[in-house]
């Protein structure tokens, strides 16, 4: 509730009375609360006290919001009358900001959060798959934190998900709490300081369409595929691959486990394609058969194997999974340093041979010259 409504709460003596001269009611108080907030920001352009605690973008994000609501109330003729109304207006002015904040302000101001549009949700199955834990609906994945063919690191923001939200640790909010109330008060060294403390904890502040949103971090490994490393051949043209189908976009990402590293294993969806069949379709990646048995993977791979897509234009490519065993076991080191050490017994030879046939041209010329100094001697 904005400070209008919390000045009205403390004047009980008083009959209250809406910007339309008629008697406050509880139908009609969140829309009296919202329209004294907002003329009290054209005044003083501050946005309500309180506000930041219901969502998670910046003041800055907060001062534009409340602009766009201003407008939207000036166009307005006649002005919003009944909740519905008031919840219609505000939710069409802020359409293009994220939705966990505009669910903030609907709850800061009263506002039935169940009036706004029903979220997309184009990827949700009606029913989860056989062995799905849970399902994850990221924000943007940024293309530096795509590591390799298989693998990225992604993000979800803990007001766009109840589960999310309810499995925040309270040091986070606590954190979360100090860094704005710094952010109040200008005090950037201890905002970036707490800022800093909250992405070790594993969650993260991102700046997203100008706004800032809290998200947990997450890391992705594709389930049933295996990607060459980025020191192998193709290495690096299996990452691109995978850049190119989800850099920059949402993905949703439906969860079966989590292995011994401490990834997330599942089956990623972006734009309403299966990535891991992108990847095996075009040859980027392998079928990891030990671990997953989906006969549809069997075939894709198969498939680009015949049409020689991809990694499979070599005609022996190593496999990913023997190439980490040869790593862990040192036979890549091993290897590295027998032909570093051909390499200089090689020169050493080449040396030799050179050295040998100088110091042969150099007998050879002294002996001609021994010749052309005796025939002179024998002369005179």
């Amino acid at each position: 509730m904005g400070n209008i409504l919390r000045s009205l709460q403390r004047r009980q003596q008083q009959e209250p009375v809406d910007p339309h001269g008629l008697t406050l009611t509880p139908a009609n108080a969140a829309i009296a609360a919202l329209t004294r907030d907002l003329r009290s920001f054209e005044s003083a352009s501050m946005v309500p006290e309180g506000l930041g605690q219901h969502v998670m973008s910046s003041r800055e994000s907060q001062i534009t919001w409340y602009k766009c609501m201003s407008e939207a109330y000036r166009n307005k003729a006649p002005s919003p009358r009944t909740p519905a109304e008031a919840s219609q207006l505000v939710a069409t002015a802020l359409n293009w900001i994220p939705r966990v904040d505009l669910e903030g302000i609907f709850e800061f101001h009263n506002f039935p959060i169940s009036s706004l549009p029903a979220a997309s949700s184009d990827h949700l199955p009606t029913s989860l798959p056989e062995g799905v834990q849970f399902v994850l609906n990221t924000l943007p994945v940024n293309e530096k934190c795509i590591g390799d063919g298989d693998g990225f690191t992604a993000y979800v923001s803990i007001r766009g998900d109840p589960r999310e939200l309810g499995n925040v640790p309270k040091k986070v909010y606590a954190m979360l709490t100090a860094r704005t109330q710094a952010r109040i008060r200008r005090d950037y060294v201890t905002a970036d300081t707490l800022r800093s403390t909250i992405d070790e904890a594993g969650y993260k502040i991102i700046i997203c369409s100008g706004n800032e949103i809290v998200a947990r971090k997450y890391r992705i490994r594709m389930r049933g595929i295996d990607a060459p490393e980025l020191k192998m051949p193709y290495g690096e043209e299996s990452k691109e691959a995978l850049v190119k189908l989800i850099g920059g976009k949402s993905t949703t990402i439906y969860v079966y486990e989590q292995d011994q590293f401490e990834h997330y294993v599942g089956d990623i969806y972006c734009d309403n394609v299966f990535i891991q069949e992108q990847m095996l379709k075009n040859g980027h990646v392998w079928h990891f058969k030990n671990y997953d048995k989906r006969p549809e993977f069997f075939v894709w791979e198969r498939k680009a194997r015949a049409a020689r897509k991809g990694l499979w234009a070599s005609n022996n490519p190593e496999k990913p999974w023997n190439w980490r065993r040869d790593e862990r076991n040192g036979i890549h080191n091993t290897i590295e340093w027998v032909t570093l050490l051909a390499g200089v017994i090689a020169c050493f030879v080449a040396g030799a041979f050179l050295i040998g046939r100088l110091f042969m041209g150099a007998l050879r010329l002294a002996r001609r010259n021994l010749l052309v100094i005796y025939r002179a001697t024998a002369i005179l």
